[in-house]
């Protein structure tokens, strides 16, 4: 344990230089993976560094990854959830996927069932691009916010599946955070995995709401994983022909 290694670093070593034991105790903290440590002078800064790195690494572990430990949004309703969204934000999954300008529009039939339609541009063989359409059916579960979603690209070659589809977070009224996870690791957390950070705004979100979406990103445990989404009228400018 940690105290175990201050009495390691003085005990049968009372000639060791106050260099000497900044150096041991920098080791020490390299072995946690921690690249701070550096600055240490002698004695008691040490110490205390070590004790640092036992409160960051005890709170670096209270983080729960596992899929089934993310929450969802509670009570959701599919009726103000529909209409159009605009993604602003993904991380993607790994394969083909829809790379910009996507739209998104959900709808709720008679019988309460979801069903969606998506568009974006989508780039092929690495220099062909053109509009993609997707479309999506949902699955109810227990869970108003978790569903089973079979999705297929209108053009053959684009992906088709059958996801989890889970809304973690939404106002309804100007974001939504979207989650999937396609494939666990056997520890629970997830191998394979999307998220979509939709807006009512194609223009985006207020600071105050990606500070609210940052943080919902965490718990996911994908910060830093996103990137951006561009939106300026590429698929709405397209002919037909450029379209799938």
């Amino acid at each position: 344990d940690r105290l175990g290694w201050r009495v390691w670093l003085h005990r049968d070593h009372p000639a060791r230089t106050c260099e000497q034991r900044r150096h041991r105790a920098v080791r020490l903290a390299e072995g946690l993976r921690v690249r701070s440590v550096g600055g240490l002078l002698c004695e008691m800064e040490w110490v205390w560094a070590l004790v640092l790195l036992a409160v960051l690494g005890g709170s670096s572990a209270e983080r729960d990854c596992r899929v089934s430990s993310f929450r969802v949004k509670e009570n959701f309703d599919k009726a103000r959830f529909s209409g159009i969204w605009y993604a602003i934000a993904k991380k993607d999954p790994e394969g083909l996927f829809l790379q910009d300008n996507i739209i998104a529009e959900f709808s709720v039939d008679e019988k309460g069932h979801m069903s969606a339609t998506a568009k974006g541009r989508v780039r092929i063989l690495s220099n062909w691009e053109v509009c993609a359409d997707m479309v999506g059916t949902f699955t109810d579960t227990e869970d108003p916010a978790k569903f089973k979603m079979k999705y297929w690209g209108v053009a053959s070659f684009l992906q088709r599946g059958n996801d989890d589809h889970w809304i973690i977070d939404t106002d309804y009224d100007t974001f939504a955070l979207q989650y999937s996870c396609r494939l666990q690791n056997l520890d629970g957390t997830c191998a394979d995995s999307y998220s979509f950070v939709f807006s009512r705004d194609p223009n985006g979100l207020t600071p105050e709401t990606r500070r609210l979406v940052r943080q919902r990103q965490e718990e996911l445990c994908l910060e830093r994983q996103y990137r951006w989404i561009e939106h300026n009228g590429y698929c709405q400018s397209r002919p037909s022909r450029n379209s799938l």
